[in-house]
């Protein structure tokens, strides 16, 4: 299902929440109630494709999308109405859809509809599942198979001069050295044989935890990787990796079993503190925009010193 909104206005001036819901038991029957492609294409318009209605996506998209079509995509309609309503009372123009990026056939419907509106200028991945909301398996096909699909199919389309960000987690940082053949695996495994590397199998990823920091250090391994491919087009794509953000997410994590040692990791930092959905706007708009065109494939760690602490602080 696809809708547009209007803005309302245009001089009327949000814990990481990218979507994270179970996908078991939402998926839509079609790929035409993913996305559907009504909209006649206007050439000069650019579009910025946003996976996510959380508060980061919505955070990133305001610093970047002024002058652009924003195609705003979550696994709940609700959701992402609610986003482009804020959106829209903000000026900009949204079109709407639903979309389960870890489905091969509904992320090349995103990519149909984003291509039909006009140019697809900017892509911001803020999507994905948190150790307390999923199982490994679960986790690894969304967090992992789901951004590896995103890059590549994004990859075929995106416009010259244009930007990509996928936001990964201070969590891939926390994860111990792999082997320089399991971060080749990672970055380059054919994204329909990577859920079947040995490294990733039941028997060896039995914890959410783990399987959520192998994703997240996959999505770096990924980015840079197709940093190369998607030079070719003479577009450019980069990870933040976020300590904890405070959004709905981070508040699931906060209230559940792991809580107590996140609380630790932010009164043992640097800042004692967590950061904000507009930070990472930021560090995003830097990466994104013109005085960024230098920086492709590479990974921005913002947590507040949380990582810095993790592997030295006991040391000083």
């Amino acid at each position: 299902m696809m809708s547009v909104l209007q803005p309302t206005s245009l001089l009327v001036n949000h814990v990481h929440r990218a979507r994270q819901v179970s996908l078991a038991n939402q998926r839509p029957a079609s790929a035409l109630e993913w996305c559907s492609t009504p909209l006649e294409k206007k050439d000069m318009t650019d579009v910025t494709v946003v996976i996510g209605a959380g508060s980061i996506g919505q955070a990133i998209a305001r610093r970047v999308s002024a002058g652009k079509h924003v195609v705003l995509a979550d696994l709940r309609q609700e959701a992402a109405d609610a986003a482009a309503k804020v959106l829209s009372d903000a000026g900009f123009g949204v079109t709407t859809c639903v979309v389960d990026f870890s489905s091969r056939e509904s992320v090349q419907a995103l990519v149909a509809t984003a291509s039909a509106i006009g140019t697809v200028t900017g892509v911001i991945h803020a999507a994905g599942v948190s150790p307390s909301q999923a199982a490994p398996a679960t986790i690894l096909r969304v967090d992992l198979y789901g951004t590896a699909l995103v890059l590549e199919l994004f990859g075929n389309v995106i416009a010259k001069g244009g930007s990509a960000i996928v936001i990964a987690s201070q969590s891939g940082h926390r994860l111990p050295a792999l082997t320089a053949e399991q971060n080749k695996a990672l970055a380059l495994t054919p994204v329909e044989e990577l859920l079947a590397l040995p490294m990733l199998q039941p028997d060896q990823v039995t914890d959410p935890l783990n399987a959520y920091q192998l994703s997240k250090r996959g999505n770096s391994l990924r980015v840079a990787a197709q940093a190369v491919r998607w030079g070719k087009r003479g577009a450019r794509v980069n990870t933040i990796s976020p300590g904890i953000i405070f959004t709905p997410l981070a508040r699931d994590e906060l209230n559940g079993p792991r809580g107590d040692g996140y609380r630790r990791m932010i009164e043992s930092s640097a800042t004692k503190r967590g950061g904000t959905p507009d930070e990472v706007g930021a560090v995003a708009a830097l990466l994104m925009g013109p005085e960024g065109t230098f920086i492709t494939g590479s990974d921005f760690l913002m947590d507040g010193g949380v990582t810095a602490q993790y592997w030295y602080g006991d040391d000083q």
